[in-house]
C-alpha cells in the first residue's frame, strides 16, 4: 500500500472526527445557553411576581361572620379591578370584632351585623351606648349598608315539624324542642333575646331546663342546625340560604326590630383612600347583585 494513501485516509478520518467534535461542542454550547436563558427568564419572572406581590397594598376589613360568603366573592371582583390591592378579611361576631378594634387591632373598614357594636366605636353615638367614649369611626364614612332577616331554620327533613315562631314557643315551654341561638354578646343572639321578650319567655329558665344551646357567632349556630345537633336555630336568612337550610318563619320588625348592617372606614386606617373606595364599591350595582342573591336588602343610607 502506498504511504500517501494511508496519510490521506488518516487525514480524512481525523478531519471528520474534528468536525464531529466541533459540532458536539456547538450543540452543547447551544443547550447550555438555552438552559441559562430559561433559568434567567424563570428567575426574572419569579422576582417580578415577588416584587408585584410585595407592592400590593393590604386592606384589612373586619366584617360580621354572616357576610363571609358574599364578601369573599366580592373580594375577587374588587381585586381584579384593583390588582395593587390585597383585601384581608377578619370574620367573626360583631362583638368580638369590636373588642379587637378597641384593643388596637389593625383595621381599615368595619362592617357590623348590628348598629350597637358600631355605635360603641362612634364618638357621635349616644353616650348611653358608647359608654367608654370610644372614637374609631372616621366621620362622614358611616353608612347603613344592608338589611337582613332573623330566620327560624330547621335541619333537613324538619324532624320536629316546626312551622313557625309560635310553634317554637310552644315547644320550648313543653321541653319538646332544642333550640340553638347566639350568645348574648352576638347580634343574632341579641335579636333572639328580643324575640323571647316579645313572647314573654324567660331565657335563663329555658337554659336551665336544657332546651337552649349557644354559639359564639351565627356560623356556629348555623352549623348546629346543619348537623341536626338541634331541632332548630335562630339565624340570619342569608346564613340559612348559604347553608341550604329550610326557613320556616321570619321575625317581624315588631318582634326584634330591623336587622341593619352599618359599615364605616375607621380613623385608624393607614389606607384611607383605598378604604373609602372599597366602601363605595360595596354600594355598587355589582355588589348589590351579590348581596341580593343570598337575601340581603341593600340600604345605602
Amino acid at each position: 500500500m502506498r504511504p500517501g494513501w494511508r496519510l490521506v485516509c488518516v487525514s480524512s478520518v481525523s478531519g471528520k472526527t474534528e468536525t464531529m467534535t466541533k459540532e458536539r461542542g456547538n450543540t452543547m454550547m447551544k443547550r447550555t445557553i438555552s438552559r441559562l436563558l430559561i433559568l434567567t427568564l424563570a428567575l426574572s419572572l419569579g422576582l417580578h411576581a415577588s416584587l408585584a406581590e410585595e407592592s400590593r397594598e393590604d386592606l384589612i376589613v373586619f366584617a360580621a361572620a354572616s357576610m363571609t360568603e358574599t364578601l369573599t366573592q366580592l373580594k375577587e371582583v374588587y381585586e381584579q379591578a384593583h390588582p395593587d390591592v390585597n383585601i384581608v378579611y377578619n370574620f367573626d361576631s360583631s362583638g368580638t370584632l369590636k373588642t379587637q378594634i378597641e384593643s388596637g387591632a389593625e383595621c381599615d373598614v368595619f362592617i357590623s351585623a348590628a348598629p350597637k357594636q358600631m355605635n360603641q366605636l362612634d364618638i357621635t353615638a349616644d353616650p348611653a351606648v358608647n359608654t367608654n367614649g370610644l372614637d374609631f369611626v372616621l366621620q362622614g364614612t358611616r353608612i347603613n349598608l344592608l338589611e337582613n332577616k332573623v330566620a327560624l331554620a330547621v335541619p333537613a327533613g324538619n324532624p320536629k315539624d316546626i312551622t313557625s315562631y309560635d310553634a317554637l314557643v310552644d315547644g320550648l315551654k313543653s321541653g319538646a324542642i332544642l333550640l340553638a341561638m347566639g350568645n348574648s354578646d352576638v347580634p343574632v343572639g341579641q335579636y333572639t333575646q328580643k324575640i323571647f321578650a316579645y313572647y314573654g319567655l324567660d331565657e335563663d329558665a329555658l337554659a336551665k331546663s336544657g332546651v337552649i344551646t349557644y354559639g359564639s357567632n351565627v356560623k356556629e349556630v348555623t352549623t348546629q342546625v346543619s348537623e341536626a345537633a338541634v331541632d332548630c336555630g335562630i339565624i340570619y336568612g342569608t346564613d340559612a340560604y348559604s347553608a341550604g337550610l329550610q326557613v320556616v318563619d321570619t321575625a317581624t320588625k315588631e318582634m326584634c326590630g330591623q336587622v341593619i348592617y352599618p359599615a364605616a372606614v375607621l380613623n385608624v386606617t393607614r389606607n384611607e383612600e383605598t378604604a373609602r373606595d372599597y366602601l363605595t364599591f360595596l354600594t355598587s350595582e355589582t355588589a348589590d347583585a351579590v348581596f341580593e342573591a343570598v337575601g340581603f336588602s341593600p340600604k345605602h343610607d
